[in-house]
């Protein structure tokens, strides 16, 4: 399937930009039959999407299915559930006593027509969620998926059209060419999930409208290992971790720095771990995810022949079929190649460091989207919290921060800006209103501009206004002096 035109993209922004001035998409009713459809878009089409998951990235398909099925109709479900709560205008709980006569309340405003760009290595998941924070919020969307995973892109462009919305949701294909004409449209919101370098290029494209953008990144996620940390539940974690889509996940380890006296039996245990993973055999392409192309794999190759450090486990790798096998790689020093940038595959560097070595090392780089530290100090875990700085702290786990129901995700600094999931999704794509509601009848002084004395009943009003006021700085509470001053001053 080829790139949508220029022409085509000017029909569905179009479209999108009248649908959302129409008010169809603050409807909220609308709203829950669209998420109702993506998630029956998702339910009718799993096979096609594991099908296609299995084309760009031999992703099996279970991994396919949890991965970019299962956590979108969760997502969806979870939302419907709490629409209106995640929605529904806030009262501040107190005010200034000077404004006791009106009242102020804060309502969640969908921002407009957003413009959201998938990343291809969940390229549903992370394509869909956001979509479904921005229906939530009541913005109409056109979808961007990757166009390096093309077969999904090519299922993507097909079901979205004949399950959502077409006047307000819209899906295009673009590649480099393409998505600079688009950038040059003005949008209300741009949500863009991929790599540091591309989200420089949007960030500076949304500039020049003043778009506000949120952006998911990565960055170089390192797992610190404790002289107290349980080796056997340390080394599983992180292999699991290295282990899910062939290393290629945001929130990836990208390395290990253990205390040395630590590394040979962490080391023993990875492998053990790797080993039970991979059925037995380091070398295992069937049922194990493989690089997602050329560029990527050749990238990767090109790292790990310029370690200088040594591979102690896997290595096997075929650029043809673009297998990569899990590769740990012990005595990697800093400014190794390994150290160089985020490793975003199977690659796994192990790194002699004490707990201030690892803590000193970890602040001198860009802020990771994830740190995971491996001890059961409380005063190691303060430490990891004060003087580091990172999108989420995960202790005797990886991953586990962004597991917890409705809690932020987002990264900070160069592994991205903004946050969504659960509620904070809404908020992503919102504009919080302040509305201010002040009660009708005058309060004016017993004369008029000419300095004629008025009538007893507007004096009493000036008399009756001002000693409330005074009243309800002192006294009472706000609601009490509106639900008074609303009764006596008609």
């Amino acid at each position: 399937m080829g790139f949508s035109t220029t022409a085509e993209f000017d029909q569905a922004y179009q479209s999108v930009q009248s649908a959302f001035a129409s008010g169809t998409t603050k409807n909220k009713e609308w709203r829950r039959r669209q998420l109702k459809r993506a998630w029956w878009m998702v339910e009718d089409n799993k096979k096609r999407i594991c099908d296609a998951l299995y084309t760009d990235l031999h992703k099996h398909y279970q991994e396919a299915y949890t991965g970019d099925c299962s956590n979108v109709q969760a997502d969806i479900l979870r939302t419907l559930k709490k629409l209106d709560e995640w929605t529904k205008d806030e009262r501040p709980e107190k005010s200034d006593p000077l404004n006791f006569l009106g009242r102020a309340t804060v309502r969640k405003e969908p921002l407009g027509v957003t413009l959201i760009i998938g990343a291809w290595n969940f390229p549903v998941s992370l394509l869909l969620q956001p979509m479904i924070a921005a229906i939530a919020a009541g913005c109409a969307v056109i979808l961007k998926p990757s166009d390096v995973a093309s077969a999904t892109q090519d299922v993507l462009m097909e079901i979205v059209p004949q399950y959502m919305d077409q006047d307000a949701i819209r899906c295009v294909s673009a590649g480099s060419q393409e998505m600079g004409y688009i950038l040059e449209h003005r949008f209300d919101h741009i949500f863009y999930t991929g790599s540091p370098n591309i989200a420089k290029i949007i960030h500076a494209a949304a500039a020049k409208h003043l778009t506000p953008v949120t952006l998911e990144l990565g960055g170089q996620c390192p797992a610190i290992v404790a002289e107290s940390a349980n080796l056997d539940l340390t080394a599983k974690h992180i292999a699991v971790t290295k282990f899910m889509n062939s290393g290629q996940v945001c929130l990836n380890v990208n390395h290990v720095l253990v205390h040395p006296s630590l590394r040979e039996p962490l080391v023993t245990d990875l492998i053990r771990h790797f080993d039970t993973f991979l059925g037995g055999k380091a070398n295992s392409p069937d049922y194990y995810t493989h690089i997602i192309n050329k560029r990527n794999f050749d990238r990767l190759e090109n790292l790990l022949q310029k370690t200088s450090g040594k591979i102690v486990y896997g290595g096997q790798r075929d650029r043809q079929s673009l297998y990569f096998a899990p590769t740990i790689v012990t005595g990697v020093k800093p400014g190794d190649s390994l150290l160089s940038e985020e490793l975003f595959g199977p690659i796994l560097p192990i790194v002699d460091a004490d707990f201030d070595t690892a803590i000193s090392r970890t602040r001198e780089g860009e802020h990771p989207l994830a740190i995971y530290a491996f001890t059961t100090q409380d005063a190691e875990k303060a430490r990891i919290l004060n003087e580091t700085q990172s999108g989420g702290v995960t202790f005797n786990d990886c991953g586990l921060h962004i597991a917890g129901r409705d809690v932020p995700f987002g990264g900070v600094g160069n592994s991205g800006q903004g946050r969504y999931h659960g509620p904070h999704g809404i908020l992503t794509f919102s504009h919080l209103l302040q509305k201010a509601h002040k009660m009708t009848a005058p309060v004016t002084p017993p004369f008029d501009r000419d300095g004629n004395d008025t009538t007893f009943a507007a004096g009493s009003k000036w008399v009756l206004g001002v000693g409330v006021l005074a009243v309800s700085a002192l006294f009472v509470t706000r609601d009490q002096v509106v639900a008074f001053g609303s009764k006596w001053l008609k």
